[in-house]
């Protein structure tokens, strides 16, 4: 067959274009002219202009953006896959189908817009629709919002506002619905706030997530008793959070009772293409209008959203944008009609199916794990699954709990919630960083608090999720679960020991997802509040980074970057062989060495200050002794030097030198003797703490020793264990005649330190007398 050289040229050009944008082996020369150069700053445009090859290259080098967002960027691109290439055809087509003659634009157009209306309304059991295409996902609804605003209004037209004002509209959104949709609807119309009505949710009976029938009857009554005009109803197939489903068939029998229009959205309605689909998922193929998210379920780009809807009147529905006479707008179907052509019938079914499957599979191992809980709405087949970790309380704890909880009740159930949400929050990162290709996040549910939800309707075809995924998924729960618990038992342990601990704080933040937050206290000394918040901030710094030192499993950091407290130190999940009283010790002993240490610091400094401040006092004495000794005669500039030349003066260096180990200012003449600088005393040891716990070979810094494991290494550890204790704890063995009391060796060593200090003035005393022995002394020194 002959194929226009034009198209042929431009699926060309398109797959070279997205080869080289998908290729992300840039050679070095590029990384370096990319490093110096500045290409996110806008400049001139060129005037002779670029060919595409650089333009492209732009484009690629904007797209990947710096080193560290590769990865992610690149894991997408190429996941796009083939059928992802026939959507971006379809919009590089749209542009070359609108410079033909307006004749042969309106019959491809046409024929465009009425094969994929066609295709959609078959595969989604969809009969005698029209469909509208849109980008922006909710604007199919504010399309339908002014259909039903001229059909229930037929002087719309001619009067406007004054019509809604004489009888107000009321739209209806469940609780459940997405944020933000209804206050998008009243701004996009034009009507205030009060013409939207909340629906709250099931309390008593049925799903919590499911909008209460009830409730909803009484509610439109009370409108149209009050001169109101109820106009649509805004349901769920599958909540934005939980994914449940509203009950479609009680509300399409109220909606024709009050002359209601019934617009249904959600996830679960792509299941209308599978061949077997549950009942109340079924009934929104009699709903008047619903929307359908193409793109997310089969992992195509740059596709439309889909409305379908039913209506007879055509020239309302041009009124209300829902068609267009323009041939160029119809052309916005024209990715998605080459999408559905490259997929076929069996190809979308298989993607939908394989979803499911993923979903199922998930809810069938979580069935089998303990401390999950899942919220669904159908065991059997739930295209979206819920779960959180939950510790259910055993029969005692459970007793005991409910008595604590019936004396302070609301503080408790608040506690738990908080500690459960941040919980949760830090197992759907954890999950999410681990096993990318699931798609896992975290959502927020007014009920059940925070969750981790799986709905690879909405992930897999862009993602490429697999059962290998699933598995691997449920690998990494099983890993994190008994964290989870051990974290959650040694909180409230953690928390006791903290507190009978003197110089520690315990921090309660119910945010933090780990074993607590601690804070050392420092004691001031009438110091004001700026300067002790300093030294408070910079003893617990230290603290920080000694404990981040130590060879241990746990982890400590600073906490969350907004929100946390300050100059605290915030300690992550432990497991249940944790040694917490160690831990708390070693944190308290940690924390009073560094004080100490400053507080050595500090004293030192004022003692240097104090003995320079001594040492100018008695320089500036010596060198008026000096001048006395000298003469006046000496200090004349001519005079003085004549008389230093016929009768020099003999005169030793004088200075001070500050001993930092005694606190004390002494001479420098006996540094000038022996031509070096001595210490008199020993300087003390550096304080350490004092925490040299016996550990058995390979046992890591806060770890128990478990008690399960077999008798053998058990005994002969301890065994091995008592022996070192003994030895450490026997005296040294003396010979007969070392034997002597403790009275006597004092006394002996009271003895030698007399008899070296008189030596040594003995010594002093003849080195002043005559300098020519200053040999001697050296000598004597270098002996002792």
């Amino acid at each position: 067959k002959m194929v226009d050289p034009t198209l042929a040229e431009m699926g060309k050009n398109l797959n070279e274009a997205m080869k080289m944008l998908e290729d992300n082996q840039r050679k070095v020369e590029e990384e370096n002219e990319k490093k110096y150069a500045r290409k996110d700053i806008p400049g001139p445009l060129q005037g002779s202009g670029q060919d595409m090859v650089s333009i492209l290259q732009l484009v690629q080098n904007l797209m990947h953006g710096e080193e560290e967002e590769e990865t992610s960027q690149a894991y997408r691109l190429q996941n796009v896959g083939e059928q992802g290439h026939m959507a971006l055809l379809g919009h590089s087509l749209a542009a070359y189908i609108s410079v033909l003659d307006r004749e042969r634009l309106r019959k491809l157009t046409t024929r465009i817009l009425s094969d994929t209306t066609l295709w959609l309304c078959r595969l989604f059991r969809y009969e005698n629709g029209s469909a509208y295409y849109h980008e922006d996902d909710r604007e199919g609804l504010l399309k339908i919002c002014r259909l039903v605003i001229h059909t229930r209004y037929e002087d719309y037209t001619v009067e406007g506002f004054n019509v809604l004002y004489t009888k107000q509209p009321v739209i209806y959104i469940s609780s459940a619905a997405r944020t933000g949709l209804g206050q998008a609807l009243c701004s996009q119309l034009g009507l205030p706030l009060s013409c939207m009505c909340r629906v709250p949710c099931n309390t008593m009976f049925g799903s919590q997530h499911q909008m209460d029938v009830a409730l909803l009857d009484r509610v439109i009554k009370d409108d149209v008793e009050s001169g109101k005009l109820p106009l649509l109803l805004v349901a769920n197939a599958g909540t934005p959070g939980a994914g449940h489903t509203d009950k479609l068939g009680r509300l399409k029998e109220l909606c024709e009772q009050y002359d209601m229009w019934l617009h249904v959205e959600g996830v679960n309605l792509a299941t209308l293409a599978l061949g077997y689909v549950s009942s109340s998922v079924l009934a929104a193929t009699k709903c008047d209008s619903m929307t359908l998210t193409l793109g997310s379920w089969l992992g195509l780009p740059a596709v439309p959203a889909v409305t379908l809807y039913r209506h007879e009147d055509p020239s309302l529905s041009l009124a209300a944008g829902l068609t267009s006479s323009q041939p160029v707008e119809k052309l916005r179907a024209l990715p998605l009609w080459l999408s559905l052509q490259y997929l076929g019938h069996d190809g979308i079914v298989e993607r939908i199916k394989h979803a499911s499957q993923l979903s199922q599979r998930l809810l069938e191992n979580l069935k089998n794990l303990d401390f999950i809980k899942t919220s669904v709405e159908d065991e059997l087949s739930s295209p979206v699954v819920v779960f959180k970790f939950f510790r259910e309380y055993s029969n005692r704890d459970q007793t005991s709990h409910a008595a604590q909880a019936s004396t302070i009740q609301h503080p408790i159930i608040s506690n738990e919630r908080h500690i459960y949400d941040a919980f949760n929050q830090w197992l759907g990162e954890q999950l999410a960083q681990l096993v990318p290709a699931s798609g896992v996040d975290v959502v927020e549910l007014e009920d059940e608090g925070t969750c981790v939800r799986f709905s690879p309707l909405m992930t897999s075809a862009v993602l490429g999720t697999e059962i290998q995924d699933i598995d691997q998924l449920v690998d990494c729960l099983k890993m994190k679960i008994p964290i989870l618990t051990s974290t959650l038992q040694l909180r409230e342990e953690f928390e006791q020991e903290v507190r009978r601990t003197v110089g520690l704080l315990y921090i309660e933040d119910l945010s933090w997802p780990g074993l607590g937050v601690v804070r050392y206290n420092y004691h001031s000394d009438g110091k004001n509040d700026d300067k002790q918040e300093k030294e408070l901030e910079k003893i617990n710094m230290e603290l920080l980074k000694k404990l981040n030192e130590l060879e241990s499993d746990l982890t400590f950091s600073l906490g969350p970057e907004f929100g946390g407290q300050k100059n605290c130190v915030y300690i992550g999940m432990v497991t249940e062989d944790l040694d917490v009283s160690e831990l708390v010790e070693t944190i308290a002993a940690t924390g009073r060495e560094i004080e100490e240490n400053s507080r050595l610091l500090e004293n030192m400094t004022e003692v240097v200050r104090k003995g320079i401040q001594e040492a100018q006092l008695q320089l500036q004495k010596a060198n008026e002794e000096r001048l006395l000794e000298e003469g006046l005669l000496r200090q004349i500039p001519v005079v003085g030097s004549v008389l230093n030349w016929f009768s020099p003066f003999q005169a030793s260096p004088k200075g001070r030198t500050f001993n930092l180990t005694a606190g004390s200012l002494e001479s420098t003449e006996s540094t000038y003797v022996s031509k070096a600088q001595g210490t008199a005393t020993t300087p003390p040891p550096t304080p350490t703490s004092s925490l040299a716990k016996q550990r058995l070979p390979g046992q890591k810094i806060f770890k128990r020793s478990l008690r399960s494991s077999d008798a053998f290494s058990e005994t002969s550890s301890v065994s091995h264990c008592d022996d070192l204790e003994k030895m450490d704890q026997r005296p040294p063995t003396l010979s007969p005649g070392q034997e002597q009391g403790p009275l006597q060796a004092e006394k002996t060593e009271e003895q030698k330190e007399v008899a070296q200090a008189a030596k040594t003035d003995t010594e002093d005393v003849q080195s002043d007398k005559s300098p020519h022995d200053c040999t001697k002394v050296e000598e004597q020194g270098s002996q002792r």
